[in-house]
């Protein structure tokens, strides 16, 4: 977020008030002045038509007077703000609403100037040094038009009114503009603020500072969002820290078979080692090549599971699968003099997995059963169904695995300090490799172990539906 965000926001504000202000300045006017116009000719029109009848009974010969009449103009027009003529055919301005002081013949008056509309704007012949809004109505009778009747009314009158109307608009719009300021302050303290926090945290993770956290109460977006980067930060900083364990992890596994190799062959070349004892050494640089070559095929394993390897379902008998990889430690066994007790709860048991994966994990819980079971003991292998699941559990009588490494023994390279006095070959993969095969599959695995006992590790797998 830049820092002027927020300066934009209140920049396009402004602009918003300001173009609102010019909108209601001219729109608004001349709609104002148009609506009044047309409401002020009209009620003129109709005084004028009103006017016109009675003066039509002068014309009539009835006993009705001019001086009756122009009292009457005196006394309307100042209620209408305005000023009326009587004149005839001829032009001449015989009453008007002043006294008389406007009589006179009006030079080239046409009464027809106005046309289809019912008022005109003007100074109407040069008559009035502004403009006026006039409006005329014939005097008639025995289908003869003996004059008119002429109210003017001044145009600054119009503008007043619209004027008055337009300062009562202004004034609520700049009411309302002032309380719209809310929704800035609003903005400012659910929007701006936070962004800020954001940002600033922003700029401490790309510094490398994972530890900064982002506090914000809000249980908004922005509070979601600022949730979301704090577990983002967490989990970088906890790959940080599995970078740096796996790093030295694999030095040290790598180092000592390494340094092993290296010791025996210098001391081979150098004549330390005499030539008939050469075979022996030469039998341990093979087995620690072969140790280094199990810990890169590990883990190449767990690269494959880490980047969504496509598993090879197919349906296969379990019970199969589990004989022939009990089979296969049959010469470790003999050296341990251990043997193996198979429980399936029927003669087939198909599932629906990925047949090599499934035979690795066997293949390295039954290597572990073995590692640390004791001599002349039994390790216990079932297979059985429950709803839609075939559950398969490995258990050894051995030495268990102590309480406070439980939750350990699924990490990468993990070894319990037992494990490594009892067995230097381990990889500390065999477990992690176990378990994202499971989950692989969408499958859990657990481990029940006491210490001085044995362990039981128990995993789940979906049953075959093509039975």
């Amino acid at each position: 977020m830049k820092r002027s965000l927020y300066y934009k926001f209140i920049l396009g504000y402004v602009v918003f008030g300001l173009l609102g202000f010019l909108l209601i300045s001219t729109f608004s006017s001349k709609m104002a002045f148009d609506y009044l116009l047309q409401e002020k000719a009209g009620l003129l029109y109709d005084e004028a038509n009103q006017l016109a009848s009675d003066c039509s009974a002068v014309y009539n010969g009835e006993t009705t007077s001019l001086e009756t009449v122009a009292q009457q103009l005196c006394v309307i027009s100042p209620s209408l703000q305005s000023e009326i003529w009587v004149v005839n055919r001829n032009g001449t301005i015989v009453a008007d609403s002043n006294d008389g002081a406007r009589r006179g013949l009006l030079v080239d008056f046409d009464p027809t100037a106005i046309g289809n509309q019912n008022y005109g704007i003007g100074n109407f012949y040069g008559a009035f040094p502004y403009d006026v809004l006039s409006v005329s109505a014939p005097i008639t009778g025995n289908y003869t038009t003996y004059g008119y009747i002429l109210i003017h009314m001044p145009i600054s009158q119009i503008q007043a009114s619209r004027d008055w109307i337009l300062n009562v608009v202004y004034i609520t719009s700049a009411i309302l503009f002032l309380l719209s300021l809310i929704i800035l302050l609003i903005f400012t303290q659910t929007v701006f603020f936070p962004l800020k926090k954001i940002s600033r945290g922003v700029d401490e993770y790309a510094s490398g500072n994972l530890e900064y956290r982002i506090k914000l109460a809000s249980h908004d977006e922005m509070g979601y969002l600022a949730e979301t980067l704090n577990y983002m930060s967490d989990k970088l900083n906890e790959m940080e820290e599995y970078q740096k364990t796996f790093i030295a992890n694999i030095s040290h596994d790598f180092r000592s078979p390494l340094t092993s190799i290296k010791g025996y062959l210098e001391a081979i070349i150098d004549g330390t080692i005499p030539p008939e004892m050469q075979e022996k050494y030469l039998t341990r640089v093979i087995t620690e090549t072969e140790r280094l070559n199990k810990l890169t095929q590990g883990m190449l394993t767990l690269n494959t599971l880490d980047s969504k390897g496509l598993l090879s379902r197919t349906n296969f008998d379990i019970n199969r699968v589990i004989k022939d990889t009990a089979a296969s430690f049959e010469v470790i066994c003999n050296q341990k003099n251990l043997s193996f007790d198979l429980t399936f709860a029927d003669n087939i048991q198909m599932v629906y997995a990925d047949m090599g994966k499934i035979q690795q994990v066997l293949y390295n819980l039954i290597d572990n059963a073995i590692k640390f079971s004791h001599s002349n003991s039994t390790i216990y292998i079932q297979a059985s169904p429950k709803y839609e699941k075939i559950f398969i559990s490995v258990k050894d009588t051995g030495i268990g695995i102590p309480k406070n490494s439980l939750k350990k023994i699924w990490e990468r390279f993990y070894k319990t300090d037992l494990s490594r006095g009892k067995d230097k070959k381990g990889t500390g993969l065999g477990l992690s490799i176990v378990k994202e095969i499971i989950q692989a599959h969408g499958e859990n695995i657990d481990v029940v172990s006491t210490e001085g006992v044995g362990s039981e590790f128990i995993f789940s797998l979906p049953r075959s539906t093509n039975l």
